[in-house]
């Protein structure tokens, strides 16, 4: 995107804010950055210089914009589209690996050298890791400054830095402010969160509209596991497994924002609760791209011209929604729901949720690998693939995660007895992230296939929706939504 230059400029004239994210502009004469939708006079073209990332922006020697804070802006939806190594990398990186692993980690998940990885990001990104790792620092410790009333210190080892003068300089590069600035320009600041709720923030997670937030969080709440999750007082509640400790977040859906509340046990988790949060919601999507695309069949736009926007709702564990679709194989909803809750009071680790309902973090691979297949509720060929799925996860021979290549992941999924296509694409499609994921075999689909004048059989079906490519699993959502199910609603 940000190659094209005509069409850049052209967005940034017109203020658009759908390519927010996309790329962003570096003004020369003021050494600033921006998004393409900053309410700024626009610059002349030939002061312009395009980016595609807010960490090449500042390796160049830019700050970022005191009005349109391109900091805050949603994602690049590119990273969700793709699984190719760069793809991949991005992912990690959000999640907060390069910080705590360093680059060599990051490598060595991707399967790839060091040198590799540095080399492709800086061809396609602008940036190597350690540099778009510091760009999600300074995000982070910005939010903190602006959001709470923690000292700075902790504000700075919170955002991943390793010391306060490494948190100073940087936040004065970035933001062209010091923290004690950055926090005295915000006119009402949160006030101090009480005691009894330690580790507790609340933020605004940005997404670009439109966003249809019924079957989003309607699925959420339909399916949610009792005790790890729940629909509480017009938010989707969970908790959520971390990498130095646990949280609990509750969301809830804004005309123009996605409303977090999170309680963390380690503030150091912040980026990757956030970072896990967002691709659950699908926030990074680019709504009009997808919307564009299936239009053009003209059995679907009557669906998607009905309700735009409607997102794929994903997951915070790659590992727990596995075994989450094999306990829910050719079961109802209520039925699946059960059978996992059994598992998360007998092998979940407990949480304490002064604020409602939730009482386990959902089980590991590992504790679920020792699990006795006798003492599982359900058929006995369910049963096997069930210890063959965790048997796999724990031992590290199927990883799910952010970093995951899609092909081999659906190779080795498919190996495994009990798995056919239809589990591997829900899969692929709510854990993987694949947005090109299929499921022309689900029931659902085929009935609203047939309701629609679409072909019903899952051949034929498959072949009318290669022109819905690369967006199928948005197709999916649309079709599932003729349905009267409760996924597909917004909870009272």
């Amino acid at each position: 995107m940000y190659t094209d230059r005509e069409r850049c400029v052209r967005a940034v004239q017109s203020k658009d804010a759908r390519f927010d994210g996309w790329f962003y502009t570096a003004v020369l004469t003021t050494g600033i950055y921006c998004r393409p939708s900053c309410p700024a006079v626009p610059p002349k073209p030939e002061n312009m210089v395009f980016q595609p990332s807010a960490a090449a922006c500042q390796q160049a020697g830019f700050r970022a914009c005191k009005r349109c804070r391109p900091d805050t802006s949603p994602g690049s939806p590119e990273w969700n589209q793709r699984a190719d190594l760069v793809a991949r990398a991005m992912r990690l990186i959000a999640d907060g690996v390069v910080d705590r692993d360093g680059v060599p980690g990051l490598a060595a998940r991707l399967g790839y050298s060091s040198r590799q990885v540095e080399r492709q990001l800086l061809a396609e990104v602008g940036a190597g890791p350690l540099a778009l790792a510091r760009a999600q620092r300074a995000r982070t410790a910005r939010l903190l400054v602006e959001t709470t009333e923690l000292p700075m210190a902790d504000v700075a080892f919170a955002a991943g830095f390793s010391s306060v003068r490494t948190f100073n300089d940087t936040v004065r590069e970035v933001f062209a402010l010091s923290p004690s600035a950055l926090r005295a320009r915000v006119p009402h600041r949160t006030p101090a969160l009480p005691a009894a709720s330690p580790g507790t923030l609340a933020l605004r997670l940005p997404f670009r509209a439109p966003l249809n937030p019924d079957n989003l969080f309607g699925h959420l709440a339909a399916t949610g596991v009792p005790g790890v999750e729940e629909w509480r007082d017009g938010a989707f509640r969970r908790t959520l497994r971390l990498p130095y400790g646990h949280g609990v977040v509750a969301l809830t859906p804004h005309p123009d924002h996605i409303g977090c509340r999170l309680t963390l046990s380690d503030l150091r988790d912040l980026t990757v609760a956030i970072s896990r949060c967002r691709r659950m919601l699908d926030l990074d999507a680019d709504p009009v791209a997808v919307d564009d695309q299936l239009r053009t069949d003209p059995l679907l736009a009557p669906l998607v011209d009905k309700a735009p926007g409607r997102r794929v709702p994903r997951t915070v564990d790659e590992a727990e929604f596995a075994v989450r679709a094999v306990l829910g194989q050719q079961v109802s909803t209520a039925a699946a729901r059960t059978h996992a809750a059994r598992l998360v009071t007998a092998h979940g680790d407990p949480v304490d949720d002064p604020e409602g309902g939730l009482t386990h973090l959902f089980p590991t691979p590992e504790a679920l690998a020792a699990v006795d297949p006798d003492s599982l509720a359900m058929p006995r060929t369910r049963r096997a693939t069930f210890t063959h799925l965790v048997g796999r996860l724990a031992g590290g021979e199927i990883r799910l995660g952010v970093e995951s290549d899609w092909s081999r992941v659906r190779e080795q999924l498919l190996a495994l007895p009990g798995f056919g296509p239809w589990t591997v694409d829900v899969i692929a499609m709510r854990a993987l992230g694949d947005p090109d994921a299929f499921l022309p075999t689900d029931l659902g689909i085929r009935r609203a296939a047939q309701e629609l004048g679409l072909p019903s059989t899952p051949a034929a079906l498959t072949a009318r929706a290669a022109a819905w490519r690369p967006w199928r699993a948005y197709a999916v959502q649309y079709l599932w939504a003729t349905d009267s199910h409760p996924i597909n609603f917004l909870p009272a």
